[in-house]
């Protein structure tokens, strides 16, 4: 398990670049995670006494949550009151010496504040607005309150999760937010990119709609509806038209994940399985064919795995080169070789009670080889960066900064 300390220090490839994150929750928050582990300054605005709600989220122990402590981690909190004109202004400063800012409020509320795309840029005119909302700017839907749940059942991607004979489910986690952040950081990058090589005189704007994002990976969903007449429907476990392709219990009550959908895989399989008479039945000599009869192979797939533990099928996969894998819980994870080796695992000392700890945080994705993501620091404490960021960037004074706490501006 690696300390975070490891790390290579050079600067990272967004070394240099300035984002004002002005998200809350996990959407705007995630984007400005990815940009601030490889290298950019990421200055993340606060509520005071407040904070980001995602401090008290999934919180079993201590005042802050680990959630905060991922989400957060490498960004500067600084604590302004979006509400009084005087911190409208102090963010207008901030934007004035960034390079992007990053949002996910409900469209019209930061125009309300005087701090829209153009207030913004009011001594920035090339600085990249990054606006993430549950519907995006424009449309009929615009004004609506948006959340990933609601995005991913929007988007399409609830209808297609669970079994066909029970209600459409949850994927586990905030993937339609975590989408989002991921498109947001596409079009910051790209906004950054045409700020440094393009002709327009002012930055662009990047509109990323919550339930676009999760639309955007359904594959060929729409095409399908409107080529063949053929609507998706919940399939379970199965990937519909493409066999075999499923989960398999083992003996010990585990499951396993095996993909052998290939021409070449699905022989492999075969033999490894001990059914090289399926191997060679013209039936399943394309996908076509193998997927009129999933039903069979994942049969013979199943009485397979369920007379051998976990370790034992996955020796047969390993050997005869079929993709497949175990389902893993989080401890699972936490002790296997494979995530420890790539770095997955960060071992980092967090205050959870008053008293230091050694907790596990995920490492940092994608790896470059010249200038990797690295974790300098987690999510801080809540308005840890004021004084220095006021400071350091807008010139203020020690007794400005203690004029504004009193005024509760900060």
């Amino acid at each position: 398990m690696t300390q975070a300390g490891d790390a290579d220090e050079r600067g990272g490839p967004l070394t240099g670049v300035r984002i004002l994150e002005l998200g809350n929750f996990v959407a705007a928050p995630s984007a400005g995670r990815l940009l601030a582990e490889f290298g950019a300054e990421v200055i993340k605005v606060e509520q005071p006494g407040v904070g980001d709600q995602v401090r008290r989220w999934r919180l079993f122990r201590g005042e802050t949550s680990m959630m905060w402590r991922t989400l957060a981690r490498n960004k500067k909190s600084v604590t302004i009151d979006l509400h009084t004109a005087e911190g409208q202004e102090l963010v207008r400063r901030l934007a004035g010496r960034a390079d992007a800012v990053i949002e996910n409020y409900r469209p019209g509320k930061l125009e309300s504040w005087g701090l829209g795309p153009d207030q913004l840029r009011r001594d920035n005119p090339k600085l990249v607005v990054v606006r993430i909302s549950g519907y995006g700017q424009s449309g009929p839907y615009r004004d609506r309150a948006g959340f990933g749940g609601v995005a991913e059942a929007l988007g399409g991607l609830r209808y297609l999760t669970g079994h066909p004979d029970r209600s459409p489910t949850r994927v586990g986690i905030s993937l339609g937010d975590q989408l989002a952040g991921l498109h947001a950081v596409i079009g910051t990058l790209m906004g950054l990119w045409a700020r440094e090589h393009g002709s327009h005189s002012h930055g662009e704007t990047v509109d990323v709609a919550l339930h676009e994002a999760v639309f955007s990976v359904m594959e060929g969903l729409i095409p399908e509806f409107a080529a063949y007449g053929v609507v998706r429907e919940r399939s379970g476990n199965e990937i519909p038209g493409v066999a075999p392709s499923n989960t398999y219990p083992c003996r010990d009550g585990d499951w396993v994940v095996i993909g052998g959908n290939a021409d070449n895989l699905f022989h492999r399989l075969m033999i490894g399985i001990g059914r090289p008479d399926l191997a060679v039945d013209e039936r399943f000599r394309d996908n076509r064919g193998r997927a009129r009869h999933s039903a069979l192979l994942d049969a013979a797939i199943s009485e397979f795995t369920s007379t051998r533990s976990l370790a034992e099928v996955m020796d047969v996969m390993v050997a005869a080169e079929v993709p497949a894998g175990p389902i893993y819980s989080a401890a699972e994870m936490a002790e296997d070789p494979h995530f420890q080796a790539r770095d997955m695992l960060l071992d980092m000392p967090v205050d959870v009670e008053g008293e230091p700890e050694k907790v596990l945080f995920p490492g940092v994705v994608p790896k470059l080889g010249q200038q990797p993501g690295r974790v300098r620091w987690l999510g801080p404490e809540l308005g840890e960066h004021t004084a220095d960021v006021l400071a350091g960037l807008l010139e203020l004074s020690n007794a400005e900064i203690a004029a504004l706490r009193d005024r509760k501006v900060v």
